[in-house]
């Protein structure tokens, strides 16, 4: 069944630094007066388009009897970005953008980061809509889509101890002490320290 993901209007702000998700793996957190606005389906509220400065690390590595394999990864995240999943807790951050918030930005207006996000939203979820994108299911956990130099997104997909990083140079799959690392270079499969290395 596919869902419709449709932004908002209305521009918000963070009123301090908000981290978005964290565990010993990782984090996504958005320093203060990043715009936001929300995303919805069906009426209920399903994540944000976020505009500001911002960080992703990643602990990408596999531990193996030869060694670390891979490396962390870290992204200044200074361009729009999508995230769908809990959206409770961050609105507790979020308060009205001013048109400076929206100037110190790029924009002239609300209108205009709106249009923004909604663009962004359409091209994120591969729909290619101006107003709305669609997704097979609702994703019962967090996902964040990054936008890349390629045209296409990176995906942090997250639910509970499972994780799949997704970007054009790598992907990273871990659950529960088990982790699969695809490079340019390899492919690293670890099963609570037994590891097979396949070399390109």
């Amino acid at each position: 069944m596919w869902h419709d993901y449709e932004a908002g209007d209305a521009v918000f702000k963070t009123g301090e630094s908000v981290t978005l998700w964290k565990t010993d793996q990782g984090f996504v957190e958005v320093d203060k007066d990043t715009l936001a606005v929300l995303v919805k389906s069906g009426g209920k509220q399903e994540g944000f388009v976020f505009h500001g400065q911002g960080k992703l690390v990643l602990d990408a590595i596999v531990e193996t009897e030869s060694g670390a394999i891979g490396e962390p990864v870290e992204r200044d995240l200074s361009n729009p970005f999508l995230m769908l999943g809990e959206t409770d807790q961050i609105q507790q951050h979020l308060g009205e953008a001013t048109s400076e918030d929206l100037e110190k930005m790029g924009y002239k207006n609300n209108t205009e980061f709106a249009d923004k996000a909604k663009d962004l939203l359409g091209r994120s979820l591969n729909k290619g809509r101006m107003n709305s994108g669609s997704c097979c299911s609702h994703f019962n956990g967090s996902m964040f889509m990054f936008p890349n130099e390629t045209g296409k997104s990176d995906v942090l997909m997250l639910h509970d101890s499972k994780l799949i990083y997704n970007s054009s140079s790598m992907v990273f799959i871990s659950n529960d002490g088990k982790s699969i690392l695809k490079s340019p270079k390899n492919v690293v499969v670890s099963n609570h320290g037994k590891c097979c290395i396949i070399c390109k």
